[in-house]
């Protein structure tokens, strides 16, 4: 009975040492609050479609609290895919977010192709959030606005996760696996008839 005892004790000391290992390995970073993305270097403020800014990413991810990495992070690696609606039109989300090829640098938050779908592979186990996949594009994203679209009158913006409408500030919607975001900003008429609530990601993803 005994030595059950020790061993249950010596089993829990061994994980609680590897638990807090991987913490110092790899630490949580906290997320860097921005309220008001307008001022962040070269942020995009005008109509859909936007490109991916690129020229000054590497000051932007400073800004935001995110490291340029050498290369796709492998400790934390989720998918998610984004919708943009404007005035009941299909904004297309381009390739390359967050990925300066000239500058030998990506981002822990981007985007390889033009299907949508958001990649998160970084060194550290964090919270990642939907305002900063816009200030890594470089589009201005706030709880009333999408580049120059201001929530007025009876446009207004809205951010779903899978299918469910967000309350609060989308910009602090967190990432998660699997996950199926949609923005739409407009009128209800406008609106989608039906806001998708899952999306079919390839084998592997």
């Amino acid at each position: 009975m005994k030595t059950k005892t020790i061993l249950y004790i010596a089993g829990f000391v061994i994980v609680l040492g590897i638990l807090l290992s991987w913490n110092r390995i790899f630490p949580s970073k906290p997320v860097a609050v921005i309220t008001d993305p307008s001022a962040l270097p070269g942020i995009q403020l005008g109509d859909a479609p936007w490109p991916p800014e690129l020229g000054q990413l590497a000051e932007r991810l400073k800004a935001i609290g995110l490291p340029a990495l050498s290369a796709e992070g492998t400790v934390m690696h989720i998918h998610q895919h984004i919708d943009i609606f404007i005035d009941g039109k299909s904004v297309p989300v381009p390739a390359n977010i967050g990925i300066n090829q000239i500058g030998g640098f990506i981002s822990d938050i981007h985007v390889h192709d033009g299907t949508g779908i958001i990649h998160v592979e970084s060194p550290t186990v964090q919270t990642f959030t939907l305002g900063q996949f816009f200030d890594i594009w470089g589009v201005k994203f706030t709880q009333r606005s999408i580049g120059s679209y201001v929530a007025t009158g009876d446009k207004t913006l809205k951010v779903y996760s899978n299918g469910t409408l967000y309350q609060g500030d989308p910009r602090n919607l967190s990432l998660s696996t699997h996950q199926e975001i949609v923005v739409v900003y407009g009128s209800d008429s406008e609106a989608p008839q039906s806001i998708p609530s899952s999306y079919a990601f390839p084998s592997g993803y």
